[in-house]
């Protein structure tokens, strides 16, 4: 367990190429380490020809679920989404970057779990490469993040160690502790 000094003190990370420290095997394949930022992957792949569009529209969607529904996106305790479209001479790609609490198996579960709940479907659709029977073929879609995963060698985090439900609950605190002091003014 971190203590309340290593939350205070900002932390980096170097990482070998391999994207872990020690070979470990999870359900998925290899589990990458937990670092400062928390957990996290970084998965690019190349746009299927004519569908830009489609995921910008997508990014819409997701936004419009959020809004409808805050917590849509909880079960995969995310601390952020970046998503980055980028050319490549003449071909668009597509970089999914996430950072959350759970380990990159838990996190590949439950973003399937999440997407067959709520209907919604899933940007990677978008790619080439992407499994066309997703919805039914968990290994298929496990070998595209695998294939895709893009191991970063550097991670930093200002405040190291901390869960996004820790971070809501220092917020909630502050909030408190301010309405308290702006009552006694």
């Amino acid at each position: 367990m971190a203590t309340t000094e290593d939350f205070l003190t900002p932390a980096a990370m170097a990482i070998p190429k391999e994207g872990y420290f020690e070979r470990i095997e999870g359900a998925h394949g290899p589990i990458y380490p937990k670092t400062p930022a928390n957990y996290g992957f970084s998965v690019m792949g190349k746009v299927l020809p004519g569908r830009e569009q489609a995921i910008r529209d997508y990014a819409t969607t997701i936004e419009a679920a959020v809004k409808e529904t805050p917590g849509v996106l909880a079960p995969l305790k995310l601390h952020y989404l970046r998503w980055i479209l980028f050319p490549i001479g003449d071909d668009l790609y597509f970089m999914y970057q996430g950072i959350f609490d759970t380990d990159f198996d838990k996190y590949l579960d439950d973003a399937v779990s999440l997407f067959l709940a709520t209907g919604i479907t899933t940007v990677f659709v978008n790619l080439e490469g992407w499994p066309e029977d997703w919805k039914d073929n968990l290994p298929a879609v496990i070998r595209f993040f695998r294939e895709h995963q893009v191991p970063s060698f550097l991670e930093y985090a200002e405040y190291p160690w901390v869960s996004a439900d820790e971070i809501k609950k220092a917020l909630r605190l502050k909030a408190s502790l301010t309405t308290a002091l702006d009552q006694l003014q």
